[in-house]
């Protein structure tokens, strides 16, 4: 095979019409997650109508201009692949909703400046790539309502994007900005408890299995020392406290 590097499925045109879908709302998805793809399928131009793209989960680098000819998309996944950079026709599909580019290898000049012509983006997901910092540009995009930005290695998050008007949800953790760099306060350990987990004996290493029994005997060992019912005469017309008893336990001691 010629080139270098995985050469990855080959995706024809038969397979690509096999994978469009019809959703509830009457869009089409053309659903190419998880097949192995390395370079953007060309007879994919044969459905450049359809609304929505999934390409996640797959090991594209590179995202090629010819995304430009679908202009009616209004949703598009490229999620967990290995992409750089993105073409500036991406700036061109002016009907996009929602971008997810969760988890690739983009860097800050990976990012075209056209990203921002996209004016009805809602949903826009950068987290867990290689950002250092985020274009000031971005605070145009006025529609955006969430906005995920965490696991990069940002500084600063512009004002122009803090202040976007309609934004809802900006994910920005693990990321070191300076706002995040106080120490945080230690957690009992109690509270963090969330669930419990019962496992059957057989599911259990040798050296886990032994442990467990060990606190199970100590636990054991507690309820045997535990006091039961006294076997002692109850008083129960007895006074506490017996204030003449308290009264004269000087006179007591004396004799």
């Amino acid at each position: 095979p010629k080139g270098k590097g995985p050469q990855g499925k080959r995706i024809t045109l038969k397979v690509a019409k096999n994978a469009v879908r019809v959703l509830f709302n009457g869009r089409r998805r053309l659903e190419l997650s998880k097949m192995g793809i390395t370079t953007f399928p060309k007879c994919l131009l044969e459905l450049a109508d359809v609304e929505e793209i999934d390409l996640s989960r797959n090991m594209l680098r590179k995202i090629p201009n010819i995304i430009e000819k679908f202009q009616n998309l209004v949703w598009l996944d490229l999620h967990s692949n290995q992409i750089e950079e993105l073409p500036a026709e991406i700036g061109t599909l002016q009907n996009l909703t929602f971008l997810n580019l969760c988890n690739n290898k983009l860097t800050t000049k990976g990012l075209p400046e056209q990203l921002t012509q996209l004016r009805n983006l809602r949903t826009l997901n950068l987290g867990l790539n290689c950002l250092e910092t985020i274009p000031t540009t971005l605070g145009s995009l006025r529609e955006l309502v969430e906005l995920g930005l965490f696991d990069n290695s940002l500084t600063i998050i512009p004002k122009s994007v803090k202040k976007l008007p309609k934004i809802e949800r900006m994910n920005v953790k693990r990321n070191p900005l300076p706002e995040f760099a106080k120490e945080e306060e230690p957690i009992d350990t109690v509270k963090r408890i969330e669930s419990l987990y019962l496992v059957e004996k057989k599911d259990l290493c040798s050296t886990c299995l032994q442990m467990c029994q060990g606190e199970r005997d100590e636990l054991h060992k507690l309820e045997d020392m535990t006091p039961g019912p006294s076997d002692k005469p109850n008083f129960t017309s007895l006074t506490t406290p017996n204030s003449t008893a308290r009264d004269n336990q000087e006179e007591w001691r004396i004799k």
